[in-house]
């Protein structure tokens, strides 16, 4: 059997992924946010329904125990947050089981950022930023579009109000999947995705906001001006159908936070999925008292992908997990 040792991606392409990198730690350096390093290996992992933590056993000093590889560096940059640290960055290895694909890999580049003080608006304008410097050209504007919106106008239904058979008919025949015990959210995430996603950032650069109130994950959230709605305080970012970044107002309340982390693994639970262990040192630190602000993950392989022209995130990545 041959074995290919190769890179899967060229190396002009690498030497370029590291140009753009310190294009990135120069934007952050000048507007006087720190790079930090936090751990890969921690106690608590994300309980996130839809996202599959790895986790491996270790020798400590507690004896033998479980640790999470983070599927980010949140927690422990809030904990940093909670201690004083004020506004930070990381470039961090974050690991997602399962998610090996054109678009993902086990194993990627998360950059993530906070801003204590910093509202959404402050973040968005941030961000928009960020992206701007590493593409090689001008992408277009930037504009804002209302997730209730979006469904109304590509798919002439209200997410907050429609009956869920209705909605899970739609996106059986959308995703030809059985969605006859579907969630309300996983009919959406099913329907944002195939039929709404791919239409994003095409002329420039899309920011949805005003997410369903059950989808606010960290984030906090408050109501619609418009009809009292609650909604996510979060956002997410798209360039030619490709989601870049998600951003929070950040979630601050401990027992609030707490009572989400148990409600994400009763869902787990009711999904057949296995339990994570809660990450007990954030919700002390939340606890302590973490300020008031906002934070944004950014994947750096797809805005890479996307400033050099490529076809998959493999193709910036000096190896991809098929070939690691």
């Amino acid at each position: 059997m041959t074995i290919d040792w190769r890179p899967t991606a060229e190396i002009a392409t690498l030497r370029e992924r590291a140009r753009l990198m310190a294009e990135v730690r120069a934007f952050f350096a000048e507007r006087e946010v720190w790079e930090v390093e936090t751990p890969v290996l921690g106690h608590g992992g994300s309980t996130d329904v839809h996202l599959a933590s790895l986790c491996c056993e270790a020798v400590t000093p507690a004896g033998r125990e479980r640790l999470w590889l983070q599927t980010s560096p949140e927690f422990h940059m809030k904990r940093l947050l909670a201690a004083g640290s004020g506004p930070i960055f990381q470039i961090a290895r974050s690991f997602r089981d399962g998610e090996v694909g054109g678009r993902h890999n086990l194993e990627f580049s998360m950059l993530e950022w906070y801003r204590p003080g910093l509202d959404l608006d402050g973040l968005i304008a941030e961000t928009d930023a960020l992206i701007r410097r590493v593409l090689p050209s001008d992408p277009g504007p930037l504009r804002r579009r209302r997730y209730r919106e979006l469904f109304r106008e590509h798919l002439g239904l209200d997410p907050f109000r429609e009956p869920l058979d209705a909605l899970r008919r739609r996106a059986a025949e959308t995703g030809g999947l059985d969605m006859a015990t579907a969630s309300r959210d996983d009919c959406l995430d099913l329907l944002i995705s195939l039929s709404i996603e791919p239409h994003l950032g095409r002329d420039g650069i899309d920011v949805v906001v005003d997410y369903p109130a059950s989808q606010a994950a960290l984030a906090r959230r408050h109501q619609d001006p418009e009809d009292g709605e609650w909604v996510a305080s979060r956002f997410e970012v798209y360039r030619h159908g490709l989601e870049l970044a998600n951003g929070y107002d950040e979630l601050t309340d401990a027992a609030e936070q707490r009572a989400r982390f148990e409600e994400d693994n009763a869902a787990r639970r009711a999904a057949g999925l296995a339990e994570v262990d809660v990450d007990e040192r954030l919700l002390a630190a939340l606890e302590a008292g973490m300020p008031a602000g906002s934070g944004v993950a950014l994947g750096l392989d797809r805005l890479f992908q996307l400033a050099q022209g490529r076809a998959s995130v493999a193709e910036v990545m000096a190896f991809a997990t098929p070939r690691a």
